[in-house]
């Protein structure tokens, strides 16, 4: 067969949100409770923050710590997470090059959603089971360079979030097993070459998958205290007080503004508006192509640019405290992030990632559970929960901030473009699950 033919059954890369539209009954539903919990959170919540990344938490038994911190627990699932690399591009070869090829199902299912999962269940998990990581550990963790320029941010991680969206978004063929092994092969390369030049701090400021795991991690109950200055102990608390904890460099926002862009454009890509609008006014491939791409850079701009004016949309601060606002109201952006990841993308998680297991290991007598999609109504419900619970996260999150950094004066005022905001991303996140 040809090596190049699209994968059918991710022809979308994981297909947008076409599968089960929320009904219009349930998008008003979740509307208006989004509506009532802000006006309700601005006008009647604290007055006062409560929400602080150094609050001690519930400390786990400390042999927890011990058996996490432990070199053998690290190096086991480093090397069990390098095999399970090592065992997906051997399957992606000897597989056959068609539907039943299970690396589309790694890279758009396991690698994007089911690290996002993980991550919000266990921590930024990606730091341990990074095969670059391992790699780099195992040649001795050397830096040819001097180090990883502070300038730089979060920016060569936005990028590589961007080549990975793009690819599934907007590319000419996104189930294409040549596409997706070029794209992870680039991915590879440039990691591994940025590790060794600038040392571990590349992996953690500019591989996209340990950046985003890292984003997903701050709405987890666990997280580290630090002792004596240290980074200490595991301990379980509100995740509210780990939000606050993400950290504010450059390019922050434009880290979120991808990945809460790219999603809104998939479920946007799926209308049947859109598909007709591409295909009257398209005569070839690239065109659409471009267009798509164009799509897809107006979606994350004007998530960056909305958030960035309502954050700054405040009085009592100076100049140089306005430019920061949006990086230090960034992290609440996560929960909005994460409430729609789920809500599109969860049917495909349990039931493409079902399918995928299958594929990687020849279990061909299992079978496929789609617990989801033979329960719509159940379904559609949690897609309205998830996008109304991470508004109302978002909004908590963004108000108990705006409590810390604005003047007594403007605590209300100032944080009232927000608010609207923060409406407008879900309803229209709504719309276009129901549009969808």
């Amino acid at each position: 067969m040809n090596p190049d033919r699209s994968v059918a059954v991710l022809a979308h890369g994981l297909g947008g949100s076409t599968d089960l539209p929320i009904p219009l009954a349930y998008a008003l539903i979740g509307a208006a409770w989004a509506l009532t919990f802000t006006f309700a959170v601005v006008a009647l919540a604290w007055r006062k923050p409560r929400f602080d990344p150094d609050k001690p938490g519930h400390a786990l038994p400390r042999w927890v710590t011990a058996v996490v911190d432990a070199p053998v627990t690290r190096w086991a699932v480093a090397l069990a997470a390098l095999l399970f690399a090592a065992w997906v591009a051997i399957a992606s070869v000897i597989a056959p090059q068609d539907a039943d090829n299970p690396l589309p199902g790694v890279f758009y299912v396991l690698m994007w959603v089911g690290l996002v999962a993980v991550s919000l269940a266990v921590g930024p998990v990606w730091r341990v089971v990074s095969p670059v990581r391992t790699v780099h550990r195992l040649l001795g963790r050397r830096s040819l360079g001097r180090g990883y320029p502070q300038s730089w941010g979060y920016w060569p991680a936005v990028g590589g979030l961007f080549a990975f969206v793009w690819l599934e978004l907007a590319s000419p063929n996104p189930g294409s097993l040549v596409a997706i092994k070029v794209w992870l092969l680039s991915y590879l390369a440039v990691t591994l070459a940025g590790a060794l030049w600038c040392g571990e701090r590349w992996c953690a400021r500019a591989d996209p998958f340990e950046v985003y795991s890292v984003v997903a991690s701050r709405l987890s109950p666990f997280r580290r205290i630090k002792e004596g200055g240290q980074i200490g102990s595991i301990v379980v608390g509100n995740p509210f007080d780990h939000l606050p904890s993400l950290p504010v460099r450059h390019g922050t926002l434009a880290v979120l503004a991808v990945l809460l862009g790219s999603t809104a454009f998939d479920s946007f890509s799926a209308t049947p508006g859109w598909r007709n609008f591409v295909a009257d006014h398209t005569a070839s491939a690239l065109t659409a192509t471009l267009m798509r791409t164009a799509g897809l850079l107006v979606f994350t701009a004007v998530v960056a640019g909305t958030f960035g004016l309502a954050a700054r949309a405040t009085g009592g601060v100076d100049r140089q405290q306005r430019r920061k606002l949006p990086g230090l109201m960034a992290h609440s952006l996560i929960p909005i992030v994460i409430g729609y990841v789920f809500a599109h993308y969860l049917t495909y998680l349990v039931e493409r990632g079902q399918q995928t297991i299958i594929l990687l290991f020849g279990l061909h007598d299992a079978e496929v559970s789609y617990v989801l999609s033979q329960h719509p109504s159940v379904l559609a419900t949690v897609k309205v929960g998830c996008v109304v619970a991470g508004h109302i996260a978002g909004v908590v999150a963004a108000h108990d901030r705006a409590l810390r950094l604005l003047p007594a004066g403007h605590q209300l005022t100032g944080q009232l473009a927000m608010m609207l905001v923060m409406v407008g991303y879900t309803f229209t996140g709504l719309y276009l699950l129901f549009g969808g």
